[in-house]
C-alpha cells in the first residue's frame, strides 16, 4: 500500500541514527553508524564535519536499502541530537573548527571567565548556567585567530547537516529555537539571539544562523545526497528539535507540568511550562524553548551521567567476551539486593563536574568503602548519587512552579530505563512513581512527528503524540526507604560543597 513515511536523523555524540516510521508510529527501520572522533591530547575531543556527513549518509543509505521500494515513500526528514557545542564553517560549508561538544574541554577557562563577568545575563536572558557556544567561540577566536577569520557561520551540528544535505546558501543556515539556550547568546523568551549578549561577547550577529521553529522546512534534499543515499531528491528537511525536546514530543510529555527524565549519556529532567521562570535563587535548572512558540522546559542535566555508568561497567566489571548489555544485566542482578545507602559507601558520580550551577572543579568521589564492598556497591552508589542530584533539581523546579509539584508520575526514557533496579531507585529517591515507556526511542519518533507537522500530515502535535505512546512499567516508591534516601540526599548536597575545593586542589 502506498503510504507516506517519516524519517528522522539523530545526531548523537558517539553514533548517528536514522529511523523511519509510518504515521501510526510503527518503527520500520533504525540504522546506526559510529562517528569517528579524535582525542589528540588531554581535554581534546574533535569530530570532523566530513566524517559526520559520511556517517549520516551511510545511515540514510542503509535505511533506504532495507526499505527497498518503500524508501520512495519517505515524505519528510526531521532532525534531532546534541544540543550543546559549536562548529564554524566557511562560505562553502567546509568545516573549519570541527564539531566541538562539551567533551572537548579546552574552552572551560573561557567559560569560567565569561561566567564571572556575564553570569546574570547568561541566566536571565539566555536561560543558561553553562554557555557553551559563546565560550567555545571565544576560545577558538583567541587560540586559532587565522582559522577564525575564515569562518562565515557558526552552527550547531543539526544546522551543519541540514545545510550540507540541502546544499543551502550559507546565508540560509538555520538553528532550531530549542537549541539556542546553551549558545549563551540567546534571548529565550523572544526565541531569538540577544543583541545585548552579542555585543557583550563581541559576536557578529551576521555569523549566526537564522532561528527557526521546530516544524519549519529549512530546505530540501539536494541532488548529490539523494543520489548517494538512494532517496528521492526534494524531500523536505524539517528543523526538528534538540534531543531533550524531541524526546519530550515523542514521549507525549507536552502538557504543562509534565516531567520527563532521560537516563542517557547526559541524563536530564525536563518540566514543561508556558511560563518563563528562571531559578534566580539557586540557578538549579536552565530554561529551554519547547517545540512550539510559547512553550518552555525547565531543564536540569547531568553531564556525562550515562557515560560515567558505562565507564564503570566497561573498566571495572565487564568480563572478557561479554557484551556491554550483558554486563549491565548482570549488574542489575548483583546490585538488586544491596540496601539503600550501599552499606556506608557514598559516591559523587560527577566525573566531569556539574553545570547547574556551573562547577567545573567537581570530580568523582568514593568514600566510606571497606573490604566488604563489591563492584555492585560502587555502581549502585553512582546511581544513587545521580538520583540525589536529580531530586535536588526537581525540588528547585517545584519551588518555582508550585502548581506542578503534586504530579502523579515522571516518565523515564533512555537506556537507563531498561534497568528495573535503577528505575526503582529513582522512584524511591524522588518519592514519585516512575513510568517507563514501550517506545524505545522517543527522540527519533518526536523528530518524525515534528516533520509530519511541518509538512501538514498532522494537525495536533500533542494529540498525535499521546495516541501513539503506552506505559510499559510503573515503579511505585517504597515508603519504607524514604527516610534513608532523604538523609542521603542531604548528605549528597553537603558533600558536593565540601568536596569541590578538595577536588580543585587535586587538579
Amino acid at each position: 500500500m502506498n503510504q507516506k513515511l517519516l524519517m528522522a536523523i539523530d545526531l548523537g555524540t558517539s553514533f548517528i541514527k536514522a529511523g523511519v516510521f509510518d504515521l501510526s508510529g510503527n518503527e520500520l527501520v533504525v540504522t546506526k553508524e559510529a562517528v569517528k572522533s579524535e582525542q589528540p591530547g588531554p581535554g581534546q575531543f574533535i569530530q570532523h564535519g566530513e566524517d559526520l556527513m559520511e556517517a549520516v549518509e551511510r545511515c540514510m543509505k542503509k535505511a533506504a536499502e532495507q526499505l527497498k521500494e518503500q524508501s520512495q515513500q519517505i515524505a519528510v526528514i526531521g532532525f534531532t541530537g546534541q544540543m550543546a557545542g559549536f562548529m564554524g564553517v566557511d562560505r562553502n560549508w567546509n568545516d573549519v573548527t570541527g564539531w566541538s561538544c562539551s567533551l572537548d574541554t579546552r574552552y572551560v577557562p573561557y567559560a569560567e571567565a565569561q561566567n564571572e563577568q556575564f553570569s546574570d545575563d547568561f541566566y536571565l536572558i539566555s536561560g543558561t548556567n553553562s554557555p557553551l557556544f559563546s565560550s567555545k567561540y571565544a576560545w577558538f577566536r583567541s587560540e586559532f585567530p587565522e582559522e577564525a577569520e575564515r569562518i562565515a557561520k557558526y552552527v550547531m551540528i543539526s544546522g551543519y547537516v541540514i545545510g550540507k544535505l540541502g546544499d543551502l546558501p550559507i546565508e540560509d543556515a538555520v538553528i532550531d529555537g530549542s537549541l539556542i539556550t546553551w549558545t549563551g547568546l540567546a534571548d529565550v523568551k523572544n526565541r531569538c539571539f540577544s543583541q545585548k549578549l552579542c555585543e557583550e561577547l563581541e559576536m557578529d550577529p551576521s555569523r549566526l544562523p537564522i532561528v527557526r521553529q521546530s516544524t519549519d522546512i529549512a530546505g530540501r534534499l539536494s541532488k548529490g545526497p539523494a543520489e548517494r543515499t538512494g532517496l528521492p531528491e526534494g524531500i523536505p528537511l524539517v528543523c526538528g528539535a534538540g534531543d531533550k525536546i524531541a524526546g519530550c514530543v515523542g514521549a507525549a510529555n507536552l502538557k504543562q507540568g509534565d516531567m520527563l527524565f532521560e537516563a542517557a549519556s547526559f541524563g536530564a529532567v525536563s518540566c514543561m511550562t508556558e511560563e518563563y521562570i528562571p531559578d534566580t535563587e539557586v540557578r538549579g535548572y536552565d530554561m529551554l524553548n519547547g517545540s512550539t512558540r510559547g512553550s518552555y522546559a525547565a531543564h536540569y542535566y547531568m553531564p556525562g551521567s550515562g557515560i560515567t555508568q558505562e565507564w564503570f561497567i566497561s573498566r571495572f566489571y565487564q568480563k572478557e567476551n561479554e557484551t556491554l548489555a550483558q554486563a549491565y544485566a548482570r549488574m542489575d542482578q548483583d546490585m538488586e539486593h544491596i540496601p539503600p545507602g550501599c552499606e556506608g559507601l557514598f559516591a559523587v558520580g560527577m566525573l566531569g563536574g556539574t553545570v547547574m550551577p556551573f562547577n567545573g572543579d567537581l570530580r568523582g568521589v568514593f568514600m566510606g568503602h571497606t573490604w566488604a564492598h563489591t563492584p555492585a556497591h560502587f555502581y549502585r552508589a553512582i546511581v544513587e548519587s545521580f538520583a540525589c542530584s536529580l531530586k535536588t533539581a526537581v525540588e528547585r523546579i517545584n519551588a518555582q512552579y508550585p502548581q506542578y509539584q503534586n504530579r502523579s508520575s515522571i516518565r523515564m526514557i533512555g537506556g537507563g530505563a531498561d534497568s528495573a533496579v535503577s528505575s526503582q531507585i529513582f522512584a524511591d529517591v524522588l518519592g514519585i512513581p516512575i513510568e517507563t515507556l514501550e517506545r524505545p526511542d522517543p527522540a527519533l519518533w518526536g523528530a518524525c512527528l515534528l516533520g509530519a507537522k511541518g509538512i501538514g500530515l498532522i494537525d495536533n502535535l500533542e494529540q498525535c503524540a499521546s495516541e501513539h505512546i503506552r506505559v510499559k512499567t510503573r515503579y511505585e516508591p517504597d515508603p519504607s526507604k524514604r527516610a534513608i534516601y532523604d538523609q542521603l540526599q542531604e548528605r549528597y548536597n553537603r558533600y558536593v560543597s565540601i568536596m569541590t575545593p578538595l577536588c580543585r586542589e587535586l587538579q
